[in-house]
């Protein structure tokens, strides 16, 4: 992954940490709301079990993916905090 360079021409440091901060906590509160939101089965079982599973599975991968963006704005403060 590539980091910012902290340079007289460039953005600030505290403004790249508190920007990749700021997108760390909406990332943060987007995985509260997506696992508040998680399938439940009241609400696949007219479909069958294996829609139920389906749409677990689904769901899983999406959170995945929004935590690894958050992962990797987590080790972009870490770089930046480390300049």
């Amino acid at each position: 992954m590539v980091f910012p360079t902290v340079h007289l021409n460039g953005t600030s440091k505290n403004a790249l940490r508190e920007q990749a901060l700021d997108a760390v906590e909406a990332l943060d509160k987007a995985l509260k709301a997506m696992a508040e939101a998680a399938p439940n089965g009241r609400d696949f079982y007219p479909q069958g079990e294996v829609v139920l599973v389906q749409a677990q599975v689904e769901h899983r991968a999406r959170m995945k993916e929004v935590e690894q963006v958050a992962s990797e704005y987590r080790a972009m403060v870490n770089a930046i905090d480390e300049l």
